[in-house]
């Protein structure tokens, strides 16, 4: 099966029915702060894709991802970097990420953007805001948070640090994200498992393939805007 041409996040918030569980409508506001979506506003969203055999959309889940990358070693089309239109506000060099799609957009002269996929904050993950690029990096150095070694006994062995490599959960570049001058904790950032990219698989981190967080490093300044959308309040021609 050859997945290409769009994908689609499923959510409560949309009016579409619940894939697992209830949720609760988000707007988008112009500003708004970091804000760890807990419990009360959790809701669960479901990658689809668009499948051109059926002209249907598809469920794209973890299973679907594996198969599809063992097949053909890379994702689906909706997921390469492209350069699309795109009308917003925003000044050239500002990234805006659509969690709900998977979409990671850094934002080009002439109303244009060059789109990423990317792989979000699992349920209970998910957060909103707008930071900036605080710095940045190559091959980065891991080091989990406590509260990651409290909940996840194989990050204990890392506790020290991890040093940066094609194995390292960070891969190849990372982007630390700042509100003000505070490290939110949070890194758009390459990863060692590009099977991944389309879905809902991290702590709150942004993750990209390495070919696709080494452009965006080559092509952001350290001081760039970041704008996070929520969950579930998807992005309609820009911001």
């Amino acid at each position: 099966m050859i997945f290409s041409l769009g994908s689609r996040s499923v959510t409560p918030a949309r009016g579409a029915r619940s894939l697992a569980g209830r949720g609760a409508a988000l707007g988008i506001r112009a500003a708004f702060v970091i804000a760890v979506i807990g419990a009360t506003l959790a809701y669960a969203a479901q990658t689809q894709i668009f499948d051109p055999q059926t002209h249907k959309w598809v469920d794209y889940d973890k299973k679907k991802a594996l198969k599809y990358y063992a097949a053909h070693k890379e994702v689906p089309e909706a997921f390469k970097r492209q350069v699309v239109k795109f009308r917003t506000a925003e000044k050239p060099g500002t990234i805006i990420i659509d969690g709900n799609q998977h979409f990671l957009y850094l934002v080009q002269p002439g109303f244009t953007a060059i789109r990423y996929g990317i792989g979000v904050g699992r349920e209970g993950f998910g957060w909103a805001g707008i930071v900036r690029v605080g710095r940045t990096a190559e091959w980065p150095s891991w080091t989990p948070p406590p509260e990651m070694i409290a909940r996840d006994p194989n990050a204990a062995k890392f506790a020290g640090g991890m040093p940066g490599g094609p194995d390292n959960p960070l891969g190849a570049r990372a982007l630390y994200l700042y509100q003000g001058d505070n490290d939110t904790g949070y890194r758009i950032h390459g990863t060692p498992e590009p099977w991944s990219i389309g879905l809902d698989v991290s702590s709150g981190c942004i993750r990209m393939n390495n070919d696709d967080v080494t452009d965006l490093y080559s092509n952001v300044n350290v001081g760039a805007k970041v704008v996070v959308l929520m969950k579930g309040a998807s992005l309609y021609k820009g911001v």
